[in-house]
């Protein structure tokens, strides 16, 4: 009776200490996405000045990521500020995408956002979303 009381508490253990995982990777997830799309409309911005298009982005991508790679180490290379400015400009209408961003990893974004097709995209969107695709797959 004892082994199957401590068997059972264990897992229960377990599971609490399981179950806060999921959450706090889901909760920085969140804000890293959130962090990245935020970080891609400030560099839009910063690179058309107001203006249609852009004139002068790669000079700005590459001093961009010196500054933050000496700070904040490996991540932040030229492309990855690319990809960030890409989902920005992806999804630019910050109301209508911002539970979909959060509930997302970066890595189901940087695959979708490179769909052409927005009906395409918008079709995996909706997939991840339904199938709980972070969530089956949030471990630290």
């Amino acid at each position: 009776m004892k082994n199957d009381l401590t068997t059972n508490f264990i897992a229960e253990i377990k599971s609490i200490l399981q179950n806060a995982r999921v959450k706090t990777y889901t909760a920085i997830n969140a804000a890293m996405v959130n962090a990245y799309w935020q970080m891609g409309k400030r560099i839009v911005d910063e690179e058309q000045q107001g203006k249609e298009k852009a004139t002068y982005g790669e000079a700005i991508l590459k001093s961009l990521s010196v500054e933050l790679t000496k700070e904040f180490g490996k991540g932040f290379s030229y492309a990855n500020l690319r990809n960030f400015r890409q989902f920005y400009l992806t999804y630019p209408d910050a109301e209508n995408c911002y539970a979909l961003r959060s509930n997302l990893t970066w890595t189901h974004h940087r695959l979708i956002m490179r769909v052409d097709n927005s009906d395409a995209r918008n079709y995996y969107l909706k997939e991840c979303e339904e199938q709980q695709w972070l969530r089956q797959n949030a471990s630290p």
